[in-house]
């Protein structure tokens, strides 16, 4: 299991990964050519990934991601030290956080 800021990331077996994600074209990357998982509102920096592999997001914008990393790749930020993720798939989950009535995406 890592994390990063607001960003928690699980490894999946194999076996777990649901088969619509097999064929998923997946999410686009960014002009950097990094997966995002998080964008930051305030200062723009991102979470994101490094290195082949492949995103898909479920249940819209702020659902749970699914990463898939053939040959590994790694998380990065502007303001936290990198993180190696070795091959396989992952779960990303973006921290929320309970306000009176509301649960929100944790602003970054």
């Amino acid at each position: 299991m890592y994390r990063q800021g607001d960003v928690l990331i699980v490894p999946v077996a194999e076996d777990a990964v649901p088969a619509r994600a097999e064929d998923a074209p997946g999410e686009p990357r960014d002009g950097r050519g990094r997966l995002v998982l998080a964008l930051g509102e305030a200062t723009g920096h991102a979470h994101a990934v490094t290195g082949p592999g492949r995103l898909f997001r479920d249940a819209g914008p702020s659902g749970p991601m699914l990463l898939h990393l053939p040959e590994g790749g790694r998380v990065v930020h502007e303001e936290h030290a990198p993180i190696p993720l070795p091959k396989g798939w992952y779960r990303a989950v973006r921290q929320r956080e309970y306000l009176p009535g509301a649960v929100r995406i944790v602003a970054d």
